[in-house]
Parts: structure tokens; C-alpha cells; sequence
């Protein structure tokens, strides 16, 4: 199954009975920076009565009631961000309390609607698995090596030069073996590929 994330931060604002749900989420490359952009959200509500918040990201997901009662907060925004197949997403929900307690129910169903609310406009973008391609060539096959690459906008990630060169770019994963069939053609059999590595990246 496809997974998606967002190009740009998206946000929305809902009052429920007196108390202001501002709702964010925001694409993020690990749990390190969702933790730095969650640090930014409280600095900019220091009055909120709570900042309660889902990750999903690979193996580094998470959430947080942030005082909330157990299960009303951050399980509820985590769901809404699997129900849309997010990946690479933080999303969060800052809580200025009005005075009239919702309930349980009325939490969960709070904080549903606020990171829903968000999303609704939110344009998606799939992530593709990108493999990490190590070309080794000789000096003489250079030039025509890197002319491809970026004829076919593949970054050029990393270089050595020692009795041979070697070039690293990432790829969609399943262009890597069109590519070093090409590349091998390009070099007359001559380019060879010494290691691999696949991770999940979006474009």
C-alpha cells in the first residue's frame, strides 16, 4: 500500500464548547525534528492548556495526551494521520481550555475533528522507496556517467576518486536496475556496482 506526506504545513482552528482546538501537521524527517517543531508550537502558545501530539514516521512514531485523560488525545490524531496513510507527519493539536469539560467522548471526538479539519485541504505526496546506487567507473567513462545522471535529475550524493571513481545518487527503487543496465551500456560494460541501500524517501 502507498504511504503519503504532506509538501507544506496545514493548519485549522475549531471551537467546541468555549474551548479553541488549533490543529497542525506538518511534514517532518524524523522524530528529532517533530521534537523541535513541537518545542516551536509551545513556545508560540505558552498559555495553552495542553499541546498534545501524533508521529508517524517509520519506526519513530509516537503520541502524547500532554495531560489529557488517558487515550482522548494523541490516539485519536494518530488514527486520523493512518486513516489518510500519512507518513513523515507530525501532527498536533494545541488546546486553550473554555471552562466546560467535554468528556472522554467529547475529547476524542474534539481532537478528531481538529486534525481532521486540517487535512481536509491538504494536498498529498506519495513517498517512494529510493535506493542509494553506488556507480564505480573509470575516469574515462566520468563525464558520460554524470551527464546521465543529471539528464535524469538523480542527485549526485557522493564522489571518491582512487584507481577508479566512484559516484553515489538516489533513485525510485525500481528504476535502480533499469539504470544499471543503461549505465553499463553507457560504459561499455566497464561501470560496476559495489553496494546498495534502499530507504524511505518521499519526492
Amino acid at each position: 500500500m502507498p504511504t503519503y506526506t504532506l509538501p507544506a504545513p496545514v493548519s485549522a482552528e475549531l471551537e467546541i464548547r468555549k474551548s479553541r482546538f488549533i490543529a497542525c501537521a506538518m511534514p517532518v524527517a524524523d522524530r528529532d525534528a517533530a521534537m523541535i517543531e513541537l518545542q516551536r508550537l509551545r513556545d508560540a502558545h505558552p498559555a495553552a492548556t495542553h499541546v498534545c501530539w501524533a508521529l508517524l514516521a517509520g519506526g519513530q512514531s509516537g503520541m502524547s495526551d500532554d495531560g489529557e485523560p488517558s487515550g482522548t488525545a494523541g490516539r485519536p490524531i494518530l488514527e486520523v494521520l493512518r486513516h489518510h496513510a500519512l507518513d513523515g507527519v507530525l501532527a498536533a493539536v494545541v488546546r486553550y481550555y473554555g471552562g466546560v469539560k467535554l468528556g472522554a467522548g467529547g475529547l476524542v471526538r474534539a481532537y478528531t475533528d481538529a486534525i481532521a479539519s486540517a487535512l481536509q485541504p491538504a494536498q498529498y505526496v506519495e513517498r517512494i522507496a529510493q535506493a542509494r546506487l553506488v556507480i564505480e567507473v573509470d575516469y574515462a567513462d566520468e563525464a558520460r556517467v554524470r551527464r546521465w545522471l543529471e539528464q535524469q535529475g538523480y542527485p549526485l550524493v557522493d564522489s571518491g576518486y582512487a584507481m577508479t571513481v566512484r559516484l553515489a545518487t538516489l533513485l525510485p527503487a525500481t528504476a535502480r536496475d533499469a539504470a544499471r543496465d543503461t549505465l553499463r551500456d553507457l560504459s561499455h560494460g566497464r561501470a560496476h556496482f559495489p553496494e546498495t541501500d534502499t530507504t524511505d524517501l518521499s519526492i
